[in-house]
């Protein structure tokens, strides 16, 4: 990786237009002897990757499975490794929520709690979302402050929430408020450093409140909460690489991945052709944009090989139209592989194409995890693409005499 601050003396401002195009989830395993990528009908990409520059990228490093967080940071050009995005913070962007930087965000179920405390079901029967939705707001009402710290809570699916804790001086230092298994002992969190302590004390209290005022509520009569985290320290991207940089995506927790790191968020609809209907409208207006496909990730996660083959044609289709608005730079790759035979994110590496006027073509003549590890890029980290944009867009001056 190059490190941050040679890479910013180095960036230079042109005209170029970048564009990353991130197929969630892309990699896969055989089945029968095939990838989905190999099983799919992808003529439009076949035929670019053998125009282009190919490779494998690692998401974060040999054998590592990444989260959706840190294996985009990756792909921005960031360490996923020093900017660390928690899980609280994570599940906030995943509903939508715009956090400040001071904001304490945590996950939260609503569980079962017993007369002697103790935890009987840590996802109070699996309540429904709507049911979820009137304890929130009972919530809410009941609680909006505890000891001078604004407390919002925010229903998710099922018995899934979130917590924003807003205040002064907060920490994100503090275990896990959730024994983790049924039949144990409901706890508080504990702080990590004397400068949590009073962090600590103002969650531990609000779970006991709350506890309290969730009596009439069983089977969803208490709380637990884990992944307690705050906004990292994280250098914008506009600044970092002097690009005017926006985001097109349908999911909330991509769109606030983006937000993170400074790029502005395109409306959009929820199909694949709107997506790029906006990139078509906006074009003129950015230096850089990073287009995010949702959907062979959700299929592979679901098991479905039929259904990502069918998702990655559907990207195929519209390639051309975006191939037509003729970006000096263009990338397609994943974020993280999610093969169906693993239902899951996955540790391997993910195809990767770079096309513009200044690459070496190789003899990749399709677009599958065997041809690209062949391709000239051999196989590097994802957090070196985003030099590789840069290079190619004549947005790097020389480095040393």
């Amino acid at each position: 990786m190059i490190p941050e601050e040679i890479l910013r003396s180095l960036v230079v401002q042109t005209d170029s237009k970048l564009l990353m195009v991130v197929i969630d989830g892309l990699g896969g395993l055989p089945v029968r002897g095939k990838t989905e990528l190999e099983a799919a009908k992808i003529p439009n990409l076949d035929r670019l990757a053998s125009k282009s520059s190919c490779g494998l990228i690692d998401p974060i490093s040999y054998g590592i499975t990444p989260g959706s967080g840190p294996s985009h940071l990756a792909l921005f050009g960031y360490d996923p490794f020093r900017y660390e995005i928690g899980r609280g913070v994570m599940e906030a962007l995943g509903i939508g929520l715009e956090l400040k930087k001071d904001d304490l965000a945590v996950r939260g179920n609503f569980a079962t709690i017993d007369q002697e405390g103790i935890i009987v079901d840590r996802r109070a029967g699996r309540i429904s979302t709507d049911r979820n939705r009137e304890i929130c707001q009972f919530l809410q009402g009941e609680i909006r402050a505890f000891e001078g710290t604004e407390v919002f809570i925010h229903p998710g699916r099922e018995h899934r929430f979130v917590a924003v804790f807003r205040g002064q001086g907060l920490k994100d230092d503090l275990t896990d408020a959730d024994p983790q298994k049924d039949g144990l002992k409901a706890k508080g969190t504990v702080p990590l450093s004397q400068e949590a302590q009073r962090t600590a004390e103002i969650v531990n209290g609000y779970i006991r409140k709350v506890t309290e005022v969730l009596k009439p509520f069983h089977p969803a009569n208490t709380i637990l909460l884990r992944g307690f985290s705050k906004i990292p320290e994280i250098p914008m991207m506009d600044d970092r690489y002097k690009l005017r940089s926006a985001a097109i995506a349908t999911y909330p927790m991509y769109r606030g991945l983006a937000r993170l790191v400074g790029m502005k968020i395109l409306e959009t609809g929820e199909t694949i052709r709107e997506e790029v209907e906006t990139l078509k409208r906006h074009f003129r207006d950015h230096d850089f944009f990073y287009l995010h496909f949702k959907k062979p990730d959700m299929a592979g996660e679901d098991g479905d090989f039929k259904a990502k083959v069918k998702a990655l044609e559907e990207v195929d289709r519209v390639l051309p139209a975006i191939l037509r608005l003729k970006p000096d730079v263009l990338v397609i790759t994943g974020d993280h592989a999610t093969p169906s035979l693993l239902k899951s994110h996955s540790w391997h590496p993910n195809p990767f194409l770079l096309y513009s006027k200044y690459i070496r073509p190789d003899n990749v003549r399709r677009f599958t995890e065997r041809d690209c590890q062949r391709g000239e890029l051999g196989r590097f980290p994802a957090v070196d693409v985003l030099p590789l944009m840069l290079a190619n867009g004549l947005r790097l001056k020389k480095f040393g005499a």
